[in-house]
């Protein structure tokens, strides 16, 4: 037992024009949240701020930290470890 107003509002919200919408938003949404956490996971970001007030002393000297390094040779690349 529909009545009209269910009717027009399912007609209205749930009709093949709506999809590309949908699926455009959800596209967005998800794209957003997924840069979002790739920029969380970047080393210059510091989460334990109250444990480790010196982040940067806990690169060694042999560990690259840069995004890139044009001439410098290094044994290792850093790592986070805690997250």
């Amino acid at each position: 037992m529909s009545s009209p107003a269910m009717k027009l509002f399912l007609k209205r919200w749930y009709g093949p024009e709506v999809i590309p919408i949908v699926g455009i938003m959800v596209m967005a949404v998800g794209g957003a949240s997924w840069y979002l956490t790739r920029l969380a996971r970047h080393p210059e970001v510091v989460w334990d701020r109250k444990n480790n007030p010196y982040p940067w002393l806990d690169i060694k000297p042999d560990e690259n930290a840069k995004l890139h390094a044009v001439s410098h040779q290094f044994a290792r690349s850093w790592t986070r470890d805690k997250f």
